[in-house]
């Protein structure tokens, strides 16, 4: 049996493939994150004798497309919570961190629980697909609000509490009428520099045009 721990970076992982009572297959080594370099991979972990798993850490967006690619090429797979990575084995008073450190650690853990390690599946892609999508959601829907009550602030310097104007719902498609409302009359002065009637028409029109 081997287990082979990643340590994924930008760009790049190192590899370390470790074989029970922590004999080193290979020592670490680099792969960069190319067609070519993934298929060298590939192959190279084709070539181990016996069952051979591999682990990496699920953080931040780097080892999706580790993750994927070697799934893709029928090879064992798992992916873990970095919280359990980091708290095995962390009873030594060295803690020297590099790649190639990290990569063996997370050989070691793979070994230790060979046979509770989850295989990566189309359930996992799909999950990971859902949570990118909630936040871009959540990114999208902060950067609204912002705009938002930027805009308000803006507006209360130059026709003060215009944004309280409407109380009727949103439209459809989720445009307020307010914003419309602004764009046309940005300033308290485009109301107060002509007549009661002017103002009265421009408006009518202003409705009328925005049903």
């Amino acid at each position: 049996m081997n287990t082979v721990g990643i340590d994924v970076s930008k760009g790049r992982s190192t590899i370390a493939v470790v074989k029970p009572f922590d004999e080193t297959v290979a020592k670490p080594f680099e792969v960069r994150h190319t067609k070519s370099g993934m298929n060298d991979l590939v192959n190279y972990l084709n070539t181990l004798d016996g069952e051979c798993r591999v682990v990496l850490e699920h953080t931040g967006r780097y080892y999706e497309p580790m993750v994927r690619w070697l799934s893709g090429a029928g090879l064992f797979v798992s992916a873990v919570n970095p919280k359990l990575i980091k708290n095995f084995e962390n009873n030594s008073l060295r803690r020297v961190k590099t790649d190639k450190t990290d990569a063996k650690k997370i050989a070691r853990y793979a070994l230790d629980k060979w046979p509770e390690l989850r295989q990566y599946t189309a359930m996992d892609k799909i999950r990971t697909q859902l949570k990118l999508m909630n936040r871009q959601m959540s990114f999208y829907q902060k950067q609204q609000t912002a705009y938002k009550n930027n805009l308000i602030a803006l507006v209360d310097e130059t026709y003060p509490g215009a944004n309280k104007f409407f109380t009727s719902p949103k439209r459809p498609d989720g445009s307020e009428k307010w914003i419309d409302f602004i764009e046309k009359f940005w300033h308290v002065d485009c109301v107060c520099n002509i007549s009661l009637s002017s103002s009265t028409d421009k408006y009518q029109k202003w409705c009328k045009k925005h049903g």
